[in-house]
């Protein structure tokens, strides 16, 4: 673990062990900078913009921080369902060496299940402070042992008509506890949130917004079933037969398992990560810059030491968890002002991470389809063509003539040559496609924010009924909604979300102005 560079922060050393195992070993900005004042145990103000990796900022010092005594230790407060499952996500991996109990407690799910899970013992809640407070005056979330308070993405909680809520939050957690707050900006109200329940000597860490530009690349998503991610990743190198490609896995596990399959399937690729000894990822990059390797995978850590200008192609088998990574991943391509392509395989489920990326980096990237058998083989028949037409303009042929003439007594001339693109294509083609096309995956409601709540006397009927109105939709089409305090959530067909999204903004429930957001598209 010595050239893992959290073990400098003061991390323990499960903790680091934790976060080797995802494949990092160099903290972002604001990690090197807040975890150190952290586990000093200051109130912390961390100011970064999305995806710096703040949840790991706060995550691995509170974990090596955290006592062993019985009751809720950390209290981590986030403005969406989304982010909350997410942040619950990423602690268990971080403390995948560590006996705790993570809850993601929010609106839209079984209160009993989590008021059960509550009862059994938790030692990390993650949640939105709606279903948090809701919890409270159920006298089912104790919160007198808590020893960390962290408010995550606070400007959006202030966006969302949280303020209230936090401060009743706030008031039933012990004076003493240590709080984090991490805001992408900080607007008045929010620095008198912290001015007025963090200590006096709290420390600010403020990172600069960084310039993360991809312009020279052409980046473009597919959006794929999980269980087709190996075949959805074959069908692109096949169709495109890059000349150096590198493909990108979130875990070194990860790196292995892919090396595996691609390599039993006959691919000729080599992987690379932090486990492998020094003098083998040497052996392996020197192949790789040298040409004899077309293909390497790697893990984020692995790949940040290559600079090879001839890479043609960045493959996202996994979508990295922050956008820092992703500019990272494919700035390995389109160097020395070539231009370079990057591809993204993406689940129903990533694609939260995706938008966050497009919105973040500001680029387009463009959705296509996954490669059909059809066109795999179109592509390759034309490829074979044109390798035959330099072979004839270039020369050179004296010697295969005798042969040619051979063949040309016992067999037409077209059988002969369609016989030798057979045994050309039969053996550069290593995938067995069992289907023309991979099934496209379903797709997902999208979740839309509306200003209105409980307060406003909203109730599923009325909000329904002014959808209607407003947008002659069918109800049908209308799902699941979760109705808060001071807003709400309705669930969506994809077909008529643009259509609320024009109609719906501006009218009036109960004479509070609504405006409508595409929830997914805030910040996680």
């Amino acid at each position: 673990m010595s050239d893992n560079q959290f073990s400098t922060l003061g991390l323990k050393e499960s903790v680091v062990k934790a976060i080797s195992d995802l494949g990092f070993t160099k903290p972002s900005q604001i990690q090197e900078q807040s975890i150190p004042v952290t586990l000093s145990g200051a109130d912390l103000i961390g100011q970064a913009q999305t995806g710096t990796g703040k949840t790991a900022a706060y995550s691995l010092p509170i974990i090596t921080k955290m006592s062993d005594k019985k009751g809720i230790k950390a209290l981590i407060l986030a403005p969406t369902r989304e982010l909350a499952v997410q942040v619950n996500d990423e602690i268990q991996r971080l403390s995948k060496y560590e006996n705790l109990e993570v809850l993601s407690v929010y609106g839209g799910d079984s209160i009993d299940r989590q008021i059960k899970a509550l009862r059994r013992g938790v030692d990390i809640v993650v949640g939105t402070p709606g279903r948090m407070l809701d919890l409270i005056k159920r006298k089912c979330l104790h919160l007198d042992s808590v020893e960390f308070l962290v408010l995550d993405e606070a400007d959006e909680m202030l966006n969302m008509g949280f303020i209230d809520d936090i401060e009743s939050i706030l008031s039933h957690t012990p004076a003493e506890r240590q709080t984090l707050l991490f805001s992408a900006t900080m607007p008045d109200p929010i620095a008198k949130l912290a001015k007025r329940y963090m200590k006096p000597d709290a420390k600010l860490v403020s990172i600069k917004r960084s310039s993360l530009t991809v312009s020279k690349i052409e980046q473009s998503y597919f959006m794929i079933n999980n269980k087709h991610r190996l075949e959805a990743l074959c069908r692109l190198l096949d169709l495109d037969n890059p000349n150096s490609a590198i493909i990108f896995c979130k875990t070194k596990r990860g790196v292995d398992e892919l090396v595996q399959e691609l390599q039993s399937k006959g691919y000729m690729v080599e992987g690379m990560h932090g486990d492998m000894t020094q003098a083998h990822r040497l052996t392996t990059l020197n192949k790789f810059k040298e040409g004899t390797l077309s293909l390497l995978i790697a893990t984020d850590v692995a790949a940040r030491g290559i600079d090879v200008d001839g890479v043609t192609h960045v493959f996202n088998y996994d979508l990295p968890q922050d956008v820092e990574s992703y500019v990272h991943r494919i700035g390995r391509t389109g160097r020395a002002n070539r231009e370079g392509t990057a591809y993204s395989l993406v689940t129903p489920k990533d694609f939260a991470m995706l938008k966050q990326i497009q919105n973040v980096t500001k680029s387009s990237i463009t959705q296509k389809p996954v490669p059909t058998a059809e066109e795999i083989k179109n592509k390759k028949f034309k490829d074979m063509v044109s390798e035959v037409e330099e072979a004839i303009k270039a020369g050179e042929l004296t010697k295969f003539i005798p042969s040619a003439m051979e063949l040309a007594e016992n067999h037409d001339p077209i059988s002969i040559i369609a016989g030798l693109m057979k045994i050309k294509f039969d053996n550069e083609s290593v995938f067995d496609y069992s289907a023309n096309k991979l099934d496209a995956p379903k797709k997902e409601d999208v979740r839309l924010f509306f200003s209105v709540g409980k307060r406003d006397g909203l109730t599923p009927k009325v909000l329904i009924n002014y959808i209607k109105d407003r947008t002659r939709v069918n109800a049908s089409t209308i799902g699941q909604i979760d109705l808060m305090e001071n807003f709400s959530f309705v669930s969506v067909d994809e077909s008529i979300s643009k259509k609320i999204l024009d109609k719906c903004p501006g009218g009036k429930i109960n004479k509070k102005k609504v405006n409508v957001e595409v929830a997914n598209k805030r910040k996680r």
